[in-house]
Formats: C-alpha cells, structure tokens, sequence
C-alpha cells in the first residue's frame, strides 16, 4: 500500500505557485519597463520634434527682422547706389557702391559741396548725382573763363580741377528761389548737371552720398574723399 504524504504536495503545489507568480511578475515588470522605455523614447522624439520646431521658426522670424531691418533702411535711412559714368571723377568712378544717407536732410538743409543724390527724371529707378555748388537764395554765374561765381564771388573750390569750357544755363545769372540748388559733376566737362539740366528742388533730393562701401579698397566716407 502506498502512503502519500499531502503535506509534502501541497508544499510542492504553493512553490510552484509562487514560482509561476514571479514569472508573471518578471514578465509584467519587463512589460512594464518595455512600455517605459517606449514611452521615453517618444517623449525624446517630441522634445527633438519640438527642439527642431523651435529652431526653424527661430530661423524665420530672424530672417524676417532683417528683412524688416532692411526695408526700413533702404526707405526710411539709407539707400544703395551704384555710379554709372566718370561725371564724377576724380572723387567717385564708375561702379563705386554708395550708401546714401536719406534722413539727413530732414534735419538740417543740404550745404555747399554736399554730394547728393537725386531721380533721372526721364527714366525711372535711375538717378544723378552731383555736388552742391550754389544754394538757395544765391545768384550764380560761370564766367567765359570757366570761373564760378556766388553772389559776385569767385567761388573758391578744389574738387573740379578742369576749367569749366561749357557754361550752359549758368552763361547768364542764374538766381535760386528758396528751394533750389545748383549742382554740378567734379568731372566739370564731363557732367551733365544744372548748367543742362537746371536747378535741383529740395524735394527732389533723395540723400547725400555718404560711404563709399565698393572697391573694398576704397572704403570709407564720401565727405573724406578728396
């Protein structure tokens, strides 16, 4: 006859019991930690997602500052401009980039040997540019000789270093009403200005020529240009 002895069993019965519930809980644990793991690995790729978001729209609003930059200064401060011809030699030469400096002259009034800029009136996005010789309220004249004078005076200058051999309008007195300049090229027989063309209106003045920014190796202020 054989004997069982239950207790032994039922010992047996519960450590495979708790051994299957350890197994249950490893795999729910490894369960859990997969779905951990998951779910960090795509909260990392959100924050990257959103990181890399961040960066282009960062991008874009820069952009669109210089942008806005930029348009404010090309309409409202300053301008670029290239020299086309030699009617200003030999203080700017053809293809010399100019910033024109538009805000000036809504402080103060323009002066004598000022270099500025005005619009081509015969063509459009196209204009000249000149310097100041007479002001106004002034009477000028160019004599046969090639002298200028002010208000009677020899104008005493250094910037057109040929005689001028064409007197134009200025033949005859030429007085300036009270918004009018007389403007001439320093390339004096190489110029179309105000001897041709007649007196500039304030209004008509888009700016002085202030820098000079190409040829890198003539950088530097037009008023410093001798």
């Amino acid at each position: 006859m054989k004997v069982i002895d239950f207790n032994e069993e039922e010992i047996q019965i519960k450590r495979d019991i708790e051994k299957a519930r350890a197994n249950a809980k490893e795999i729910e644990d490894l369960s859990d930690f997969e779905s951990k793991k998951s779910k960090d690995l795509d909260d990392v790729e959100e924050i990257t997602k959103k990181s890399i978001a961040k960066e282009v729209i960062s991008v874009i609003i820069n952009v669109l500052i210089c942008f806005a930059v930029v348009f404010l200064i090309t309409h409202f401060v300053g301008q670029r401009t290239v020299v086309s011809g030699k009617s200003m030699e030999d203080t700017l030469s053809n293809g010399d980039n100019l910033i024109v400096d538009k805000i000036s002259y809504r402080i103060h009034d323009p002066e004598r040997f000022d270099v500025i800029v005005f619009p081509y009136k015969e063509e459009e996005d196209t204009y000249y540019i000149k310097r100041i010789i007479g002001l106004p309220g002034e009477t000028v004249y160019i004599d046969g000789s090639g002298n200028i004078y002010i208000n009677g005076e020899i104008l005493e200058e250094n910037y057109g270093t040929e005689t001028i051999l064409n007197a134009g309008n200025a033949s005859t007195e030429i007085i300036l009403k009270n918004d009018e300049y007389f403007v001439l090229g320093d390339n004096r027989n190489n110029s179309t200005d105000s001897r041709m063309i007649g007196c500039i209106k304030h209004d008509d003045i888009v700016g002085k020529a202030w820098l000079r920014v190409y040829p890198f190796n003539s950088f530097g202020l037009v008023d410093n240009i001798e």
